[in-house]
């Protein structure tokens, strides 16, 4: 910063070369200094205009003001009200103190711009983390919307996913959104799956069926644990998020709405089945969802890492580093913190990580 005794030595030094015949702005290149700046010097003074150097506002308010606003705010009568309802009750009795903006301004300079009452919201907790290390350990599940072809009007798909093993292990198209039939659907697949009292975990969103006081109970009697996102968070459902983006981003996903029931429930159907028994799912190094499910994947992946051995043998010129990983993925998390990524399959020894389902819940 240039000080003012330098900043008057340096006018006079370029007024003085202006005489002998130089020109302003090449007096004022050789000091070191911008044209404009000199020229703002000789109009408008050499006192620093810039932010934290300028004279006081002549609109501040002053101190005993500030004081006077202080004490109305944290007085017995507006201490439970916001700046936007003391002004307006304030003029109702004949009194203006200051805008709402100044009496917030004043608030965030004494650090008192927050929750002033008892009734402050509770954190919202991440959902428990659980370890999948088979099927029919922990499911997810949920509802999304298929449009039919009266306009407003949806039909909704329910579909139950085994986080271990990706696949659809239960689904079914209804017209409406019911607890009902989501505790009917659970019991279908639970008893198809032959799953125990205890062993499962069912997690999903916040949604009215899910937290039905008919599907809670349902799940009570089954011994199924729920397990719920938090609220407006898609993140802590991912695997039936997931699910929902491949179906409806296939190429034969229908480009117009649904006919009818029947042909929705056909069309979900070739779905599951294509998702089941054909895709390749990336998360689970490309093995179809079923295969894992029946604990085929171990095999079909040490066949292919015997394979790609074979071709490093044969042409080891072609391999900088190691072969491709076709490791068996021996367990999946749900909600884990810091969940690895999808390069990042395998848990690295010796890491922390929540405990997995008790012995009576591992099948």
């Amino acid at each position: 910063m240039i000080s003012e005794g330098d900043k008057k030595e340096v006018l006079a030094l370029i007024q003085e070369a202006c005489k002998a015949g130089a020109r302003k702005h090449l007096a004022a290149g050789l000091l070191g200094l911008p044209l404009r700046t000199v020229q703002r010097w000789e109009t408008h003074g050499i006192n620093d205009h810039r932010k934290g150097s300028r004279a006081v506002p002549g609109n501040k308010i002053p101190q005993k003001e500030r004081e006077q606003i202080m004490d109305v705010l944290t007085s017995f009568e507006f201490g439970d009200f916001n700046p936007h309802q003391i002004v307006p009750k304030l003029a109702d009795q004949g009194i203006y103190l200051g805008s709402e903006a100044t009496m917030y301004r004043i608030l965030r300079e004494q650090k008192m711009n927050k929750h002033r009452l008892s009734s402050q919201a509770g954190a919202r907790k991440r959902p428990e983390a659980y370890i999948a290390t088979g099927p029919n350990q922990v499911w997810s599940w949920g509802i999304t919307y298929l449009p039919a072809r009266v306009k407003g009007r949806f039909f909704y798909l329910y579909m139950i996913m085994d986080v271990y093993s990706r696949k659809a292990v239960g689904y079914q198209v209804y017209d409406c959104e019911s607890g009902e039939l989501a505790a009917a659907l659970i019991t279908d697949t639970c008893n198809q799956e032959k799953v125990k009292e205890d062993q499962l975990v069912l997690h999903s969103d916040n949604g009215g069926p899910m937290k039905a006081f008919t599907m809670l109970a349902k799940l009570e009697s089954l011994g199924v644990k729920p397990s719920f996102s938090r609220p407006r968070i898609s993140n802590d459902n991912p695997y039936s998020e997931s699910l929902f983006r491949t179906m409806k981003y296939r190429s034969e996903y229908p480009e117009h709405p649904f006919e009818n029931l029947k042909s929705t429930r056909e069309w979900a159907e070739k779905f599951s089945q294509w998702y089941n028994n054909e895709h390749l799912h990336s998360s689970i190094c490309f093995v179809t969802p079923t295969d894992r499910h029946e604990r085929k994947d171990i095999e079909i992946l040490e066949k292919r890492h015997q394979i790609y051995q074979e071709a490093k043998g044969c042409h080891p010129e072609r391999w900088i580093g190691a072969t491709r990983n076709w490791e068996h993925i021996g367990e999946v998390a749900l909600n884990r913190r810091n969940n690895p990524g999808k390069n990042d399959r395998r848990r690295e020894k010796g890491g922390t990580a929540p405990a997995p389902l008790p012995a009576n819940q591992q099948s």
